[in-house]
């Protein structure tokens, strides 16, 4: 009995260091990096594990916070702020490009217009039917 109790001790120390050995952060053990205490618990199972809890475990840190799967709120989502500034963007470049294309098309329509025979602006019926009305305003005079 006291034999089964031992080897199940024996498996539980091993597994647990194993285990936790896996789970801490890269940045956090000490002594010697994380795959060679990983390789020190498989080697040597009890030695190992005992080591990593004397020496390699972190002490002292604070118990990891629940990692989250997703943001809390829209502002928080990193992907979510990056489309909105490639949308924002966007929208500048279009909106660029648009008043480009207008200052364009009224510099052309401007040259036309300049080359033109007659005024866009319909001078030489306007000149006739207003000279015409300040003919006869005067003539009533």
């Amino acid at each position: 009995m006291l034999r089964v109790v031992i080897v199940v001790a024996v498996i539980v120390v091993f597994v647990y260091g194993l285990v936790d050995v896996i789970r801490t952060d890269p940045r956090e053990t000490k002594g010697i990096s994380k795959p060679a205490w990983i390789v020190v618990q498989i080697v040597l199972p009890v030695i190992g594990a005992i080591l990593w809890f004397l020496i390699g475990r972190p002490r002292g840190t604070s118990p990891a916070r629940p990692a989250y799967s997703h943001p809390i709120a829209p502002d928080d989502d990193p992907d979510f702020l990056r489309n909105l500034e490639l949308r924002r963007r966007k929208q500048a470049e279009a909106d660029r490009l648009k008043k480009l294309k207008d200052e364009l098309d009224a510099k052309e329509r401007k040259a036309d217009d300049a080359k033109g025979t007659h005024d866009p602006r319909g001078s030489e019926s306007g000149e006739a039917s207003g000279s015409g009305d300040a003919q006869g305003t005067d003539e009533v005079k």
